[in-house]
């Protein structure tokens, strides 16, 4: 459950793009692990804000449904918390906008925008400012050719790894995650295969 004080906590990892000084120029990221599901941010609405047990769950659920009723015929939905919109793609490349057929469009998901709604609510609860966690050193852990060979291994036990996958096993962040297994995609011998599967990436050994 979210804690009652203590900052925001973060983390601090390095880009790929150098500074002035020739070392790499650093960003900061929330720290991992820090998810609650809607079970658990249902159950914090019962117990600090006017809402009964299951109440919040509810709502959002009958929400969904009734966005995607509303969505699926073309409006844009605004809210307090952003605005939801479906988006759209053509299922073949056309040069003439004239040859565009209703098969031809498919949808490609929803776009959200949050708005300044969401800054200035969580603005306000900024008052024990941010807390800096200790984190693995990325370029560190992609020196480690051994550890990062056995995180693999342990993703193919399942038959393929993806990128959320490798990530959790090596310690590495997303972006470096992907980097990496797209590097052992990659030269005369490669190791991994890449597949599109869906909206993600699998990479299975060749």
């Amino acid at each position: 459950m979210p804690r009652k004080k203590g900052g925001f906590r973060y983390e601090v990892h390095p880009t790929p793009a150098k500074g002035k000084d020739g070392r790499n120029i650093v960003y900061a990221r929330p720290a991992r692990g820090m998810k609650l599901s809607i079970e658990e941010v249902d159950d914090y609405c019962a117990s600090h804000h006017s809402l009964r047990s299951g109440e919040l769950k509810l709502v959002m659920g009958e929400f969904l449904k009734a966005a995607a009723v509303l969505m699926a015929e073309g409006y844009r939905i605004d809210t307090p918390i952003g605005s939801f919109s479906p988006k759209l793609a053509l299922k073949r490349e056309i040069t003439n906008p004239d040859d565009v057929r209703n098969s031809d469009v498919m949808l490609d998901g929803v776009d959200y925008i949050p708005g300044k709604h969401w800054d200035e609510a969580i603005g306000q609860w900024l008052f024990d400012g941010f807390v800096r966690v200790k984190n693995s050193n990325t370029q560190e852990l992609m020196k480690d050719t051994e550890h990062l060979e056995q995180s693999l291994q342990k993703c193919l036990r399942q038959g393929y790894a993806t990128v959320k996958s490798f990530a959790c096993q090596s310690g590495l962040t997303p972006y470096s995650a992907r980097m990496q297994l797209d590097a052992w995609t990659k030269g005369d011998t490669p190791k991994l295969m890449r597949t599109r599967m869906g909206q993600m990436f699998i990479y299975t050994e060749i």
